[in-house]
């Protein structure tokens, strides 16, 4: 059996072998976009792992074939001491669980190849900036993978590495803090790098995060995961760098007008973890017109192919833009209405397409509940609306009181920034707060997949073991809170909640659902597109 498999236009594989994100790099190959050369370890190879406990006999050689087909394809050596070449190692499960797997980034900086890119760039800071990221992704995947979940003294094994005032004594710390888990000094060959790390990641679809994400989704836990192998670009190498996300329209409104987040000199780690603050997508045409140009133009190409939203992850190192991931936008509520009816009207689906993709759960979130605005709500906090409606609750400020304080009645997550180690919280609570981050953070992601109003980006917000302080009021834990994630409010108490009218899209699908079902007595929304959507079952049942 082959465990690996290099991934171009040519590459023949399903989802459930390959994983989504390497299949979503094949479709992007096959569209003629750039991707950084890349290979997958399969799913296969995960589930022998998990049995067996160790790496299946042949990958080993089977990566070092591989790596040596990147090394061809960039010109680079995997960790050697010139033009030296570093990896990301991915999880890629064969569905979507955002950030409930590990990631190691800049793989096969060993110490030699540290300095080589020091050499090459002429920025000894930057290499060791690199080298120390690396460092710091690997022991957090370590950490997960014997289950412990955080660095000694607590604190999260994944830190950010920008802005270190000793990244050589920080190098030393995460060395030693690896050893000292592994039992052995960590490898400084890049090849036992890389196998160290296929393991880490293959482990962290056992961790409780990923096994608690599974349990809430009906997702069977025997599936394992894939482990995307890619060449590193570098969206902190200078001042024409950055990394971002981006979807091909609106996700909270559907409207056709690109949407995301970026950042400038950083990697793109940094984006989804909430740690650093975004800037609005649109900033990009402005600061680097060509890389805007090359988004907007592979934004058209996949919806095209998809004949749906989009949603890249992508990276762009000295104004050369290269993208990451792909999948479908998979918007709910009014979004997914208008996306659906608008597409329609585009003649890119037909209208009986449109009313088989907006499904009777869609409608109940069609009418979203906000805050009245003629009410007089007491509003705590505004920060940006990342998951449309509302939650009211008790504040919870740890996940473990989340889960505690929820046995009595609702309650909000409020934190700095939520990550994967926050999974339980986030499933315990009504809605989610965070003092950082934007739409495409950890708790925004995570809180649209799972339906709860969340309001991210909280400027001023400070929290505490078991209190928050935000424009000089303090709260403490079980303080009630209204958290209106469309308007991205969080207002003290239980004031007056309206909900939105239904709007011109919305009437539309449903005289399409009407005319399908050939009934228009006076029945509920939901009932009218699923009587048009039992018609349309039908017909494709006959066919």
């Amino acid at each position: 059996m082959r465990w690996v498999r290099p991934l171009s236009a040519g590459t023949r594989g399903t989802a459930r072998t390959l994983g989504a994100k390497a299949h979503g790099l094949v479709l992007l190959h096959r569209l003629g976009l750039r991707v950084p050369p890349a290979f997958v370890v399969t799913t296969q190879a995960c589930r022998a792992f998990l049995r067996d406990r160790r790496l299946p006999e042949g990958l080993d050689g089977e990566l070092a074939a591989a790596v040596g087909g990147l090394e061809a394809a960039t010109g680079r050596r995997f960790g050697g001491p010139r033009l030296p070449l570093a990896v990301s190692v991915r999880s890629g499960a064969g569905v979507s669980m955002p950030g409930m797997m590990d990631t190691v980034l800049n793989l096969g900086l060993t110490d030699g190849a540290a300095a080589g890119l020091a050499a090459e760039t002429g920025d000894p800071r930057f290499a060791l900036g690199s080298r120390l990221r690396f460092l710091s992704t690997l022991a957090s995947a370590l950490t997960d993978a014997d289950g412990a979940g955080t660095a000694p003294g607590g604190a999260p094994a994944r830190g950010d590495t920008d802005g270190q005032a000793d990244p050589a004594g920080a190098i030393a710390a995460l060395q030693d803090r690896i050893g000292r888990r592994l039992g052995r000094p960590v490898p400084d060959e890049a090849a036992a790098q890389l196998e160290l790390a296929v393991g880490a990641v293959f482990s962290s679809w056992e961790s409780p995060r990923a096994r608690t994400y599974r349990d809430l989704h009906g997702i069977p836990h025997d599936l394992g995961t894939a482990v995307v192998v890619q060449a590193m670009v570098f969206g902190n190498r200078d001042g024409r760098s950055g990394s971002g996300v981006a979807f091909s329209r609106d996700p909270d409104t559907g409207g056709n007008t690109p949407f995301g987040e970026v950042l400038f000199g950083r990697q793109g780690d940094d984006v989804v973890s909430g740690r650093a603050a975004t800037r609005p997508l649109r900033e990009l045409a402005d600061r680097e017109p060509a890389v805007w140009a090359g988004l907007l133009d592979a934004l058209g190409r996949i919806e095209e192919h998809y004949r749906d939203a989009c949603y890249v992850e992508f990276t762009f190192q000295s104004g050369e833009l290269w993208l990451l991931q792909v999948r479908p936008g998979r918007f709910v509520g009014a979004a997914a209405v208008r996306v659906a009816t608008e597409l329609a009207d585009e003649g890119v689906i037909g209208r009986r397409e449109a009313l088989r993709r907006v499904s009777p759960h869609h409608l109940r979130h069609v009418r979203t509940p906000r805050l009245d605005p003629a009410g007089e709500a007491d509003v705590l906090a505004r920060g940006l609306g990342a998951c449309p409606g509302i939650a009211v609750g008790g504040v919870a400020t740890t996940s473990e009181a989340a889960v505690r304080m929820a046995a009595d009645g609702p309650v909000v997550l409020v934190r700095p920034e939520t990550s994967p180690h926050d999974m339980r919280g986030l499933a315990a609570a009504a809605g989610v707060v965070t003092a950082r981050g934007g739409p495409a953070s950890h708790a925004a992601v995570v809180a649209r997949a799972m339906g709860k109003p969340a309001v991210v980006g909280v400027s001023g917000l400070s929290v505490g073991a078991d209190w928050l302080e935000v424009g000089g009021r303090t709260l403490g834990e079980g303080g009630l809170v209204t958290v209106d994630g469309t308007g991205g409010e969080v207002a003290l108490g239980r004031p007056r909640v309206v909900a939105t009218a239904a709007d011109e899209h919305l009437h539309r699908l449903l005289a399409w659902a009407d005319d399908v079902s050939g009934d228009r007595s006076g029945r509920d929304e939901a009932d009218r597109l699923e009587a048009a959507r039992a018609v349309l079952g039908r017909g494709r049942r006959r066919g």
